[in-house]
């Protein structure tokens, strides 16, 4: 039995690297085959990935760049990430949408929430790429807004730890793990679960965030189905 309806889930684009850089064809394939698994469980699935293996807008714009081209490379970046994660999800027969914030048919269709939520009711899995289609805005904060605007219960936020600490544990050896803490223990602590922004509007909205280890094959479909090996924030 699944735990939810209508999922957002937060990938990490240094994730799909697998620790070297592009997209390691293993992560991707198994990334593929644990979000078929769930959504043949009914699961609605909404996916925003990041742009981190290929290139970073703010680390870009500290090297020089501008800030606003550097973001848009970022941007990109996810773009060519999300085709990825299609051409992945099809090879393993399941239907996958791409939606852009930016418009470049006929790479992908130009997002909106309608035509999201149509697509997920007809059993695509939608992935949302090109951030919010403004720069200054980071992947952790378009998984926010897009986790909003499609209703979804919960943002999976999938990452290499198992979940939210009370420091960096790949850092501090002595940093213990939460099995829940709230939005506003989060912002107290200044715990880098994510961008001060993403973290403000999930507060304003209620959408909780489920923090996991995605790269542990077989952890998505746990998740589901209730198994406590992450943490929870929420009010």
């Amino acid at each position: 039995m699944a735990r939810f309806k209508r999922i957002l889930l937060k990938l990490s684009g240094e994730s799909l690297a697998a620790g070297g850089t592009g997209i390691d064809p293993q992560r991707l394939s198994d990334y593929a085959r644990q979000i078929k698994e769930i959504h043949e469980m009914g699961v609605q699935i909404g996916i925003v990935i990041g742009g981190g293996n290929i290139f970073r807008g703010l680390s870009g714009a500290q090297k020089g760049f501008d800030r606003v081209k550097g973001d848009q490379m970022g941007m990109l970046a996810t773009v060519i990430n999300a085709l990825a994660i299609c051409s992945a999800l099809e090879a393993e027969g399941v239907k996958a949408k791409l939606l852009t914030a930016i418009r470049m048919e006929p790479i992908g269709e130009f997002y909106s929430k309608q035509k999201a939520i149509d697509a997920l009711n007809d059993g695509y899995i939608c992935v949302f790429a090109a951030g919010t289609g403004s720069p200054y805005f980071t992947t952790d904060t378009g998984s926010s807004l897009r986790g909003i605007e499609i209703e979804a219960d919960v943002m999976l936020k999938g990452t290499r730890v198992d979940g939210v600490y009370t420091a960096d544990p790949e850092k501090d050896p002595t940093a213990t793990k939460f099995d829940e803490i709230s939005y506003s223990e989060v912002l107290a602590r200044n715990l880098k679960v994510m961008d001060l922004s993403a973290i403000v509007m999930c507060n304003d909205n209620n959408l909780p965030i489920y923090v996991f280890n995605m790269d542990k094959v077989g952890n998505l479909k746990r998740v589901i189905e209730g198994e406590n090996i992450g943490t929870l924030v929420h009010k």
